[in-house]
């Protein structure tokens, strides 16, 4: 039976953005030893698309007020790559990670199969 989902974030500067998802993003964490934390994440949902290249995977935090969000994550400073874009199936956006990559982040408009 599958218990749940295990997301790797690979990065180049690995323990910054580790004290980002600890102390911007609130996620809780265990430390596995030597400080290599594995975080909890929010309930999560995968949504399948075609694709005509190559097949890639994404990721994107979800959040129910796109605006709010930013707003208490600004407070904790974080720095989004690009202003909120409105796409059919959602507003979205980006969090500048510490290493320099980007996590997406989006306001769904669609339905979701989280349970609130």
């Amino acid at each position: 039976m599958i218990t749940g989902t295990h997301v790797l974030i690979y990065s180049k500067s690995d323990e910054r953005d580790r004290a980002f998802f600890r102390d911007v993003l609130g996620f809780s964490s265990v430390d596995v030893g030597r400080g290599w934390l594995i975080f909890a994440l929010p309930p999560a949902e995968i949504g399948v698309h075609p694709s005509e290249g190559d097949e890639h995977h994404e990721l994107y935090l979800m959040c129910d007020n796109i605006e709010i969000t930013m707003k208490e994550l600004k407070a904790k400073g974080a720095e989004f790559a690009h202003p909120v874009k409105e796409e059919r199936w959602g507003r979205v956006t980006a969090l500048k990670l510490p290493s320099g990559a980007s996590l997406g982040m989006y306001e769904p408009k669609h339905p979701t199969a989280i349970r609130k």
